[in-house]
């Protein structure tokens, strides 16, 4: 017996919740999309610009002799390619439920929140894991521990560490990220607290507050602050809750200025296939009749990459 088509429609209303609810996601401590910024393209998978480090660096004669033409580039850029993937969550909005509780909330709008959550988690976790990765970036462990109060020195250590990447690539670091955990113990250094005593009780100050101090501290543009967690139980075992972004790593780097620049320098990009998700979330929704509910679907179509890994120093030892 034939199944009959189900019908999937494009849900604006819920599209809006799922657009607020993304914009808090970095006040909750997603900094993934942060560090690895949105590109729409309408290709699936196709080829990007990587940056050459010769392309940074070469110094080249610009003299120009009478009736001769000037020097030009001769460097090409190498190839990445990317290739974007289906994500997606579905919840179930019960009728009995949803009539039960529609005095206390909207069911459809809870079960929302409740997608686009799992979805942002698992990239910011798919993130997380590129750019802490020692494989890719080495292990550069500072001398003391950040937890080690009374003789850490992070200040030096950042320093240090944005002095190696404009070594090796010519720039300059306009972001430093790392854990919750790792930034209240720089909030609780001795360093810290003798360099601002004069400026502002740092510890009684709200957090947006605490961030501008301490990027001022360290002498960097932006500090980046991952506080996303993750059940890291098995099923069936009590919560777990594991941060995703490690306490003993945090990195200095150069991150996307330009939303539409493939060519600047920077440690990479989001793809989005706008072919099929035009937003990096898309909701839709569908009648289920067999459980009586209406289906909530959130999706979206990405491959999270490198451009330049260059432009990332990773930092490990902090905790």
């Amino acid at each position: 017996m034939p199944r009959p088509a189900t019908s999937v429609t494009l849900r604006q209303d819920l599209g809006a919740v799922a657009f607020e609810y993304a914009l808090e996601a970095s006040r909750r401590g997603f900094i993934g999309l942060l560090l690895l910024p949105i590109f729409e393209t309408m290709l699936q998978s196709s080829h990007y610009p990587v940056i050459p480090i010769e392309a940074l660096l070469k110094l080249m004669s610009t003299r120009r002799a009478a009736r001769s033409a000037y020097g030009r580039s001769d460097y090409e850029f190498e190839d990445g390619d990317f290739s974007c993937k289906e994500y997606g969550w579905e919840e179930l909005v019960d009728d009995g439920e949803a009539a039960l509780y529609r005095n206390f909330f909207d069911a459809e709008e809870v079960a929302t929140m409740r997608a686009v959550d799992t979805l942002l988690r698992n990239q910011e976790k798919r993130i997380a894991d590129k750019v802490t990765s020692t494989t890719t970036f080495g292990t550069h462990n500072v001398s003391t521990k950040w937890n080690v109060k009374a003789t850490c020195t992070p200040r030096a250590d950042v320093r240090d560490a944005k002095q190696s990447l404009f070594n090796a690539t010519g720039l300059d670091a306009n972001a430093f990220f790392c854990s919750k955990t790792t930034f209240e113990n720089i909030l609780l250094s001795a360093e810290f607290q003798d360099a601002t005593k004069y400026v502002s009780q740092a510890l009684l100050e709200v957090f947006e507050v605490q961030r501008r101090l301490v990027a001022q501290y360290l002498g960097i543009e932006q500090v980046l602050i991952g506080n996303a967690v993750y059940d890291g139980a098995k099923n069936g075992q009590s919560l777990s809750a594991t941060s995703i972004w490690p306490d003993a790593r945090g990195a200095v780097c150069r991150i996307a200025t330009q939303p539409n620049n493939l060519k600047e320098p920077c440690i990479g990009r989001t793809f989005l296939w706008t072919g099929d998700t035009p937003e990096n979330l898309v909701t839709e929704s569908y009648r289920e009749e067999q459980t009586r509910s209406e289906v909530i679907r959130v999706r979206q179509n990405t491959d999270e990459c490198f451009v330049f890994t260059g432009a990332l120093y990773l930092m490990s030892n902090l905790a």
